[in-house]
């Protein structure tokens, strides 16, 4: 069984928010299941994009559409009140994302008390959609917090190096959005499996929102090949298990 470490739904029966003049296509559950069906999946994280903003009806629907095998990861405003974190836990969310490519999401200066205080009530972590280039000056904040994760391999070579320094400190790296980055996803897949083989969580990043290629099923023959079997299997399920706590898997 795979789980999906990073999948957007969207569905426009729920507020959608333009982000630089753009809206995405939908992508509701029943067709990303047909997607999940036919790779093996049979669980996963629900991210929020920037499209979504604050919203969370969108996402309380979809997991109680897909079960307890997914689990959600939102964006929050800074004041959030600790009832309603509390009451998302109990919905299945399991991690807040911070969408600093984007926006949509809380900002940086809010980062550390939130991603603490949401640690502190429900165990979560804080996930950054951020281009590793930036991460320099984001280091010695991002090794302080309890829990952290960073999306689509970090997207570029330019702060592969200090991506690397962050997953030898604990940071988790979603293997994810291949069609995203400016490198060989092989090779930096293999760096980041060598410094820690906990830290890869793959996901497929449907529908691809605005990836200049999107996802392809031989992106996870490509993982299998970069890793090897023990390594592949990490990656493709006991990682994200092992991370988001599903209430089910």
């Amino acid at each position: 069984m795979i789980f999906d470490a990073h999948l957007h739904i969207i569905d426009p029966r729920f507020p959608l928010v333009q982000n630089h003049g753009w809206l995405p296509a939908p992508f509701d559950v029943s067709e990303y299941m047909s997607h999940a069906t036919a790779l093996g999946i049979g669980g996963g994280a629900v991210v929020s994009g920037s499209f979504q903003a604050f919203d969370q009806s969108y996402l309380e629907d979809a997991l109680a559409r897909l079960g307890p095998t997914y689990v959600g990861v939102t964006q929050l405003p800074a004041d959030v009140a600790d009832a309603e974190v509390l009451r998302l836990h109990d919905c299945g969310v399991r991690a807040v994302r911070f969408n600093l490519r984007r926006g949509g999401s809380a900002d940086l200066a809010d980062l550390e008390p939130l991603a603490r205080r949401v640690f502190d009530l429900a165990g979560w972590h804080v996930e950054l959609y951020v281009d590793s280039a930036d991460l320099p000056g984001l280091a010695a904040r991002l090794c302080a917090l309890p829990r952290v994760s960073i999306d689509h391999l970090g997207l570029s070579a330019a702060g592969l190096p200090t991506l690397l320094a962050l997953v030898e400190r604990g940071v988790r790296v979603k293997a994810t959005g291949f069609g995203r980055v400016d490198f060989d996803v092989a090779e930096v897949m293999r760096q980041i499996a060598d410094v820690d083989p906990d830290a890869l969580m793959f996901g497929t990043d449907l529908p691809s929102t605005r990836a200049p290629r999107p996802f392809a099923p031989a992106d996870i023959d490509l993982l299998k090949q970069a890793l090897g079997p023990e390594l592949a299997r990490r990656a493709l399920r006991d990682n994200a298990i092992a991370w988001y706590r599903p209430a089910a898997t």
